[in-house]
């Protein structure tokens, strides 16, 4: 697959996500030394047809980063969260210094996500075993659910219930949450979803029950959340050579999932049948595309809101790409 390329040199990426509100500005978290030591970077890049890929401006923190959300409320804003387990909050046409921070966590966080229903709200999730839900405008978290016996990779809000939470960790559980519950522990459902470490998770954006997990195994899983007393699996996906670090579905089609590994590969999977699923049938699963650019581990993906096929990915190797997928 053809591809965009923009160097972010002497930092490891870990994270990259689009901005919801304009189609050519992208943020990347990254750290240096691949985040085992050493400060942190905020990248924002431009997207152009004619310029190709362009960092645009940088903001440096004295930890590496590890995720960035952008506000689903205010176009210029977006969260990074560090391995120092602190939580910042950044303005885009300010420089230098975040608008408004917080340390609660007590390890790395290494998860954030704006919730796009209530969008007064973000969650982050950490290696302390915890999520936290906060609003910009408090000084403190709303709320801390204990949510695993392990790290917790990744925690995201149901692009279709605008309370329900799922999180992921390396005690090997898929868990659901219910912001709504006056107790939000325990969970309203837990799956073993991987013998090992899941380092990723999805929500389908069509299908609300359908969830795609990642994890140390290889393998990718897509589970159906209706069947939480029997086994939720409805496909399992191999293909990858070493542990799965990102699963993200397409914003623009139900069938199209993207996966990104420590192999250094990102593959582009096609489920069909994924609606008639209550028939007891496996989807047809097809591999639609696959980049080899990288040179170091992929930990990063995601997909363009406004162009459909596009598939942004950050890597170890200091570098960010942008392709044109079938996707």
């Amino acid at each position: 697959m053809a591809f965009l390329r923009a160097r972010t040199d002497g930092f490891a990426n870990y994270s990259i996500k689009y901005s919801p509100f304009f189609p050519d500005r992208i943020a990347v978290a990254s750290a240096q030394n691949f985040g085992l030591v050493g400060n942190g970077r905020l990248h924002l890049l431009h997207q152009n047809t004619q310029t190709g890929l362009l960092v645009e401006k940088v903001f440096d923190t004295q930890d590496g980063i590890y995720d960035v959300a952008w506000s689903e409320v205010h176009e210029n804003q977006l969260v990074s969260v560090s391995g120092d387990g602190s939580v910042k909050l950044w303005d885009v046409t300010l420089d230098q210094f975040p608008v408004r921070k917080w340390k609660e966590h007590q390890r790395e966080v290494y998860s954030a996500d704006w919730n796009n229903l209530r969008k007064e709200i973000f969650a982050t999730a950490s290696w302390d075993q915890t999520i936290k839900i906060w609003t910009p405008e408090l000084p403190a978290s709303i709320s801390t659910i204990h949510a695993h016996a392990g790290c917790i990779y990744s925690a995201l809000f149901s692009p279709h219930a605008p309370d329900i939470l799922a999180s992921c960790s390396t005690d090997g559980y898929l868990n659901l949450w219910d912001l709504r519950q006056p107790s939000i522990s325990p969970p309203t459902s837990s799956i073993l979803a991987h013998p090992t470490e899941v380092l990723t998770l999805d929500w389908n954006k069509y299908i609300p029950n359908l969830i795609a997990t990642g994890s140390v195994d290889r393998s990718i899983k897509i589970h159906d959340l209706r069947m939480p007393n029997r086994p939720t699996v409805l496909a399992a996906l191999p293909g990858h050579a070493y542990a799965v670090r990102k699963v993200v579905w397409s914003p623009h089609s139900p069938t199209i999932l993207a996966s990104g590994s420590y192999d250094m590969t990102v593959r582009i999977w096609e489920l069909n049948g994924l609606t008639a699923k209550m028939t007891g049938l496996p989807p047809d699963v097809r591999a639609r595309g696959l980049h080899d650019g990288h040179t170091e581990f992929v930990s990063g993906l995601a997909w363009s809101f406004f162009e459909p096929g596009v598939l942004a990915s950050c890597a170890w190797d200091q570098e960010v790409h942008v392709c044109r997928t079938a996707g």
